[in-house]
């Protein structure tokens, strides 16, 4: 049986806790787990919805604003709206964190889209995939 929480776009996973409906609109958290040497996704910033990445396992290297931040377990990351950032492991383990947004505009239906743009056969259409993310106020940098 599928697990309808569980979202894998490339070699990501994403495992809602709670979704945009639940939450009417307040927020979403979700697992956000990162294999070894993979970077996800490209820089960009969030128009109006704050992040907070709390590491779980393994350490995910987070670029914010410029600065790489490593977030190992039990550490926390706050990114405020509008500064640009991007993920990626750069060490040999999975790395897995908890990730709240406030409000919770980018959730379960952009990272369904986002997966159905990205695991495609051949290279994904870059153009629409920027697009899926400008209409859920990700902007690419």
């Amino acid at each position: 049986m599928r697990d309808r929480n569980l979202i894998q776009i490339g070699t990501m996973e994403i495992r809602f806790l709670i979704d945009e409906d639940q939450s009417a609109g307040g927020l979403v958290m979700f697992e956000f787990t990162v294999p070894p040497q993979a970077r996800v996704p490209a820089p960009h910033y969030h128009r109006d919805v704050d992040e907070v990445i709390y590491g779980l396992s393994g350490t995910m290297s987070t670029t914010l604003d410029g600065r790489k931040h490593e977030i190992a377990a039990g550490e926390t990351l706050f990114i405020p709206r509008g500064y640009v950032h991007t993920h990626e492991n750069l060490h040999g383990e999975t790395a897995k964190a908890l990730i709240t947004m406030t409000p919770g505009l980018i959730g379960r239906r952009y990272f369904e889209e986002m997966a159905s743009a990205i695991n495609v056969q051949g290279k994904p259409d870059i153009e629409h995939v920027k697009a899926i993310m400008r209409l859920y106020g990700l902007v690419p940098a």
